[in-house]
């Protein structure tokens, strides 16, 4: 019975390091890896496009720059693991790359939030000084209107008449 044992055990460990069974295991390790570099490329490219939307908007974007440089070089990090046929260290720099690019995205979709919130809010305040201004100047004129008026009428009024004799 243990001879069978030991003979059962060495087919199956010797199925498993069979080369169909490496190559199979190589093969799918290969699509994991296409597939993680494929999608950091993805998340990437979008969390870019959330950065220059953020921009766009007025936000304050460097640290986000700095962020999807940091992304960029693992993703190029993983595209040359991948070529060279480490496949596990692809999908590995393609996963972080992936992670950062996530968190960036969040975070230039909060700022570009945050910065239309804030030149909404600017604009409300330049509207009611804007109209506050107007409403100044036209309370200052009207006022300098009438204190001219009082002012030109006592002087008409108070200027008497001078009796000039005509003695041609």
């Amino acid at each position: 019975m243990s001879n069978l044992k030991f003979i059962i055990i060495f087919l199956v460990l010797s199925a498993f390091t069979s080369s169909p069974f490496v190559l199979g295991t190589h093969a799918s390790s290969q699509v994991v890896a296409a597939s993680a570099v494929e999608k950091a490329e993805g998340v990437l490219t979008s969390a870019y496009e959330a950065v220059l939307e953020a921009e766009g908007a007025g936000a304050n974007v460097s640290a986000l720059v700095a962020r999807l440089s940091e992304a960029g070089d693992l993703l190029a990090q993983a595209q040359v693991s991948y070529r060279l046929g480490d496949f596990d260290g692809a999908a590995r720099f393609a996963d972080l790359c992936g992670e950062i690019g996530e968190e960036v995205k969040v975070e230039a979709l909060e700022l570009r939030d945050l910065a239309v919130e804030e030149a909404v809010q600017r604009f409300r305040w330049t509207m009611i000084g804007s109209i506050l201004g107007m409403a100044i100047i036209v309370g200052v004129s009207f006022l300098g209107w009438r204190a001219f008026k009082r002012r030109y009428h006592r002087r008409v009024l108070g200027v008497r008449p001078e009796v000039v004799s005509d003695e041609s």
